[in-house]
């Protein structure tokens, strides 16, 4: 079994690492010609390097705080190449994410409900089933309640990757209240002793407060029915939308509050330095990452393969 996890693992972090490719690119590609054209890593390289962060959006202001110290390092004679410049940033973007690296955990007393939330697009239904998947494999048991009603594609996905995942389901006609669907389901998920209930909910425009309140109503409904849940609240966020996911996650945090993040696409984005600048501005951890549609490829966040993979 050990073996068959580090194959998959080793499956995961070649597919992320093909995924970060263009960020990687984007970072290194016009420094390193720069390098190769005078040599040593000098001013120019350190200030051209600083440009590439802010574009690959790990933020204005981790990107300067990263130079800066880099620059302190170049002038203690410690960066003499840009092999030298790769190897001190990978450790940097390691530091900045390993507080983050905080995997979601399942603990009694049961059910424990994760209420999922997301603007549209972002790949929330299917991180739902990939995240069911990998929770069944962990041997607990899950119920995938289908409160997202208002797009009838999204209940029979959730209904296809239930089956999949060898999960229950409670689902409503669509356009039916969707608190109502997550009411009926973590009173279900008690009456069965059920391990887990990951809730979906409708894809909110994170700045229509209207809609986000509808949001609020089914964390309220679920309180009532188990006290002190949601449990955990996942965001899950585009990577390839770059500072417009800071801008989501910042408005989710304030209606719903959100206590885990969920990274999706990073499997071919030049955007890859936001899941630098979301740690920085959020303050849940991030726990998971996707890198693709089936369910292997989601998993839990590692800050050292993350940062390997992108160096």
């Amino acid at each position: 079994m050990s073996e068959q996890n580090d194959r998959s693992r080793g499956a995961f972090f070649s597919r992320l690492k093909e995924g970060l490719s263009r960020t990687r690119e984007l970072l290194f590609m016009n420094v390193e010609a720069i390098a190769r054209g005078i040599g040593p890593v000098d001013e120019n390289v350190l200030d051209q390097l600083e440009e590439a962060l802010i574009l690959a959006d790990a933020g204005a202001e981790l990107a300067q705080e990263y130079v800066e110290a880099l620059r302190a390092a170049w002038r203690r004679g410690e960066l003499p190449d840009t092999d030298a410049l790769r190897a001190r940033l990978r450790g940097m973007v390691a530091d900045t994410l390993a507080p983050r690296m905080v995997p979601l955990k399942v603990v009694p007393p049961y059910p424990f409900v994760v209420l999922v939330v997301g603007v549209n697009g972002v790949g929330k239904t299917t991180t739902i089933g990939k995240a069911a998947a990998g929770l069944r494999a962990e041997g607990h048991t899950v119920l995938l309640a289908a409160a997202d009603t208002f797009r009838a594609a999204a209940i029979e996905q959730l209904v296809a990757w239930a089956d999949r995942a060898g999960a229950d389901i409670v689902r409503h006609k669509e356009g039916a209240d969707s608190s109502a669907v997550a009411f009926d389901a973590v009173r279900a998920a008690k009456a069965r002793g059920t391990h887990v209930v990951l809730v979906d909910t409708a894809g909110r425009l994170h700045t229509k407060s209207h809609l986000m309140e509808e949001v609020r109503k089914v964390v309220r409904v679920i309180g009532k029915e188990i006290p002190g849940a949601p449990h955990e609240v996942l965001l899950v966020l585009d990577a390839t939308n770059g500072r417009n996911a800071i801008a989501q996650a910042k408005t989710f945090q304030e209606f719903t509050g959100v206590t885990g993040l969920a990274l999706t696409k990073l499997d071919g984005t030049a955007k890859g330095g936001v899941v630098l600048s979301v740690t920085r501005e959020i303050g849940a951890p991030i726990r998971y990452i996707g890198v693709g549609e089936k369910a292997g490829d989601l998993r839990p966040f590692d800050a050292r393969d993350f940062a390997e993979a992108l160096f």
